[in-house]
This record gives C-alpha cells, structure tokens and sequence, in this order.
C-alpha cells in the first residue's frame, strides 16, 4: 500500500473500547506495538489521543508518519524489533495504554504488562487456530493462540472482557480479544 492509499478503518474492537483507552491516556502514553502503518494510531490520535507506534518495518513507519502529517494527527513512529532479547523500549509502569492488534510474540507478555502503569489498559486483539484453518493470516504456527491462551497470557492483569471467535470485521477471521487492566 503506498502513502497515497487510505488506511483499513480501525477494528471493531478498538472502537468498541476506545473511551477505556480515553480514560487510560492520561496515566502515560499509548502504544500500538506492531503499528504496521498505524490505522489504530492514527484513529486515536485523531480522537484526541497521541499515541507511539512501534513497529520494525521503516517503510509503514514512513507511510504512517506521510499520513499522520497529511491528516495533522500527532502520532509519533518509532522503529523497534519487538522479536528481539531486547523487548519494548518502554520504562516500567510508564503507559498509559498499549495496543496490540494481528502480532504474536509470547516473550513479550510480561514485559507487555511491566511497561502499564497502575490503571492502565491493555487491549489486545489477534489470531486464533481456528483461523489458520482458513488459509489465510500468518504462515508460521507460532503466531496463532490456542483456546484460551490470550487470557492466561495476560492472567497478571485484570480481566475486563474477553472474547474469541468470528470478530466482526470480517466474516472468515477468528481472533482472541481482551481488554485487561493493570491493578493499581
């Protein structure tokens, strides 16, 4: 997709939680890991929410950075490999909300729920085993949930919904959905 075409709209899930990320913002940053070209960080940030968009690829950050200048929206990329020893370039209990939307990195779990601050939300949304079965999605096994897995992942937060099944945004796409809080 080159800088000239629109973003995907954001996902359902997102905007069916978005006033749970409004509420978290003021505790630190948002952060949407694995950003890609920033549709959820640029929907926020044109809500009113700036948020960091961490992803590995220079080419999405550049088009999200084209698109949040054309649409004057602060959203700030920053490049990072989050399949790496080093994790998330994020101090402790410093976000206010992180985003995860269509990555899977199991190590980054705890760090995930280090890096929220004390009433921070986690809103995570992904694939599902079931949806390998569709021939579309990752190739590589390790990036789908098995049943359940998302929720014992996150077992350190506070469970405020969760979900797995068909998604909404798309009639052939199973994902596991959670919005967890860290306790204060």
């Amino acid at each position: 997709m080159s800088s000239n075409h629109p973003l995907a709209p954001p996902s359902r899930w997102l905007l069916a939680h978005e006033d749970r990320v409004r509420e978290a913002h003021p505790l630190g940053p948002v952060i949407d890991l694995a950003s890609g070209r920033g549709r959820h960080a640029i929907h926020l940030a044109q809500q009113g929410i700036p948020s960091i968009a961490l992803d590995r690829n220079p080419d999405h950050l550049r088009q999200l950075a084209v698109h949040a200048a054309r649409v004057r929206t602060p959203v700030q990329p920053m490049r990072c490999d989050l399949e790496t020893p080093c994790g998330i370039p994020l101090q402790t209990s410093s976000c206010g909300a992180i985003l995860v939307f269509r990555f899977l990195y199991r190590p980054l779990a705890q760090a995930i729920m280090q890096a929220l601050k004390p009433g921070g939300i986690l809103l995570y949304e992904t694939f599902t085993l079931a949806h390998r079965a569709t021939g579309r999605g990752p190739r590589r096994a390790a990036f789908y949930l098995a049943a359940q897995e998302l929720r014992e992942l996150f077992s350190g937060l506070e469970l405020i919904h969760y979900e797995e099944g068909g998604n909404g945004d798309d009639p052939i796409e199973f994902t596991a959905r959670l919005v967890a809080r860290k306790p204060r």
